[in-house]
């Protein structure tokens, strides 16, 4: 799964709820979705991040990899930063969208994204919970 983590300017990060009818429908995580067959992470990301919230990303940044294991499937999750995009968001899914930092306010927190929040916390220097929910 390749996974968009937009920075804004100001340092705030997009997360996104999962839409009804999904797997975890209503847990807050990152933009993103399945690579495809023939596709590499920047281009599945790409793909994926216009279908889902209508931006066009300049680039992305592999990050980080993570795999989890849900009650529904083993996943393989590749982190990407993404600082330059255009478009306005439009969440085609019927998702809500949140700017957060850390702690993030948004209730629950996927299990895949609570490692990403961490990884934010240690590259700033942040101490104390990541999540409302305490983690």
């Amino acid at each position: 799964v390749a996974v968009g983590v937009l920075i804004a300017p100001d340092g705030r990060f997009l997360l996104t709820s999962r839409p009804a009818g999904k797997v975890y429908a209503g847990y807050w995580e990152f933009p993103g979705g399945k690579v495809e067959a023939g596709e590499s992470i920047e281009e599945a990301l790409r793909r994926e991040l216009i279908e889902e919230i209508g931006i066009t990303i300049a680039g992305a940044h592999p990050w980080r990899t993570q795999v989890v294991d849900y009650p529904h499937a083993l996943v393989r999750l590749h982190f990407c930063k993404v600082y330059d995009w255009r478009g306005e968001l439009h969440m085609h899914e019927g998702q809500a969208h949140a700017w957060e930092r850390l702690p993030v306010q948004v209730r629950p927190v996927l299990p895949g994204t609570v490692p990403v929040l961490a990884w934010f916390a240690q590259e700033q220097g942040f101490e104390g919970p990541t999540h409302a929910d305490g983690g």
